[in-house]
């Protein structure tokens, strides 16, 4: 049997009815439905209706955050030139779909030109320095001034950041010697510090080895002229009177300054008179010296074998 042509075109325009009807919102979206042009309503996430033939979808608008980045080139107030990113966070406010969507046409423009407003109204105050310092500041500035502006459109701005400040490249390079010469400044004082208290400490060890020197030497002929006095005691003792003891003593120094000169092998010692008179003088003193010294040999020998004598006696 034969299809009838009327029921094919009957199904496919209720089909097409039917396809028409129905339509799907994807979460965090709204849609907006006009009847022959003119606003009828907006539409939520889900499945919804809508009178085939008279009713269309005019558009949809997302309403998840959404972010811009405006690149903005200004000058500072020390005249240098540079390009800050702002970042802009914004989102379309659920109850004002409306006004997002018929009163503000190119919203990425509109933003933009009010962030190039904001940003060339601001840097132009501070130094280059202070805009790296204070760029929250500027974005603190951007967010207030689009929110006032952007909230009658239906758009609420969450967050403007400043993530980006680019400076001329010769600035740069001139920034990083700068640095660079103050770091090889704060190292140079750090090293002079250094060596002054190298050598404050140096000559503070120094003159403690002076000090314990001194006193070692004191020390040395305190004990030297104790034992002289101690020698001439007891030479006195024996009969020696003190110029005889002195005389023996200096002999005996004498002596043993060219034992020790003598030990060592290459040491030369030469003894010359000032004057044939102090030549002779000092030959006669030696003479002297070694008569006395003789003599007192003797008077040792003497004293101690009558020592003895007396010993046997008793």
């Amino acid at each position: 049997m034969p299809i009838n042509p009327y029921y094919v075109v009957a199904g496919v325009l209720l089909l097409i009815i039917i396809l028409g009807t129905f339509f799907i919102v994807k979460q965090q979206t709204a849609a907006i439905v006009e009847r022959f042009g003119r606003f009828q309503s907006i539409r939520q996430s889900g499945l919804q209706l809508k009178v085939p033939l008279m009713d269309r979808i005019a558009g949809k608008m997302s309403l998840k955050i959404q972010q811009l980045d405006v690149i903005v080139e200004t000058k500072t107030l020390d005249d240098v030139f540079v390009r800050l990113k702002v970042s802009v966070q914004y989102k379309v406010i659920k109850d004002k779909v409306y006004e997002a969507f018929y009163k503000l046409d190119y919203p990425h423009d509109q933003i933009t030109s009010y962030v190039f407003d904001v940003v060339r109204a601001e840097v132009p105050k501070m130094k280059l320095d202070d805009v790296f310092v204070k760029k929250d500041d500027i974005a603190i500035a951007v967010k207030s001034e689009l929110n006032d502006a952007m909230i009658e459109y239906g758009y609420d701005i969450i967050k403007t950041l400043v993530t980006d400040i680019d400076p001329d490249a010769q600035v740069k390079a001139a920034m990083n010697r700068i640095n660079a010469a103050e770091r090889e400044k704060i190292a140079a004082q750090y090293e002079g510090d250094a060596q002054r208290i190298l050598i404050v400490e140096k000559a503070k060890a120094e003159a403690a080895s002076k000090r314990l020197q001194g006193q070692g030497i004191a020390d040395q002929r305190r004990e030297i002229a104790r034992g002289l006095e101690e020698s001439v005691e007891v030479l006195n003792k024996v009969g020696i009177n003190s110029q005889e003891a002195s005389a023996l003593i200096v002999v005996t120094q004498h002596y043993d300054t060219l034992q020790s000169i003598g030990e060592e092998t290459n040491s030369n010692l030469i003894l010359l008179p000032n004057s044939p008179q102090a030549g002779s003088d000092m030959l006669n003193n030696m003479v002297a010296s070694f008569t006395a010294s003789n003599q007192i040999g003797e008077a040792m020998k003497e004293a101690k074998r009558k020592k003895g004598e007396t010993d046997k006696d008793k």
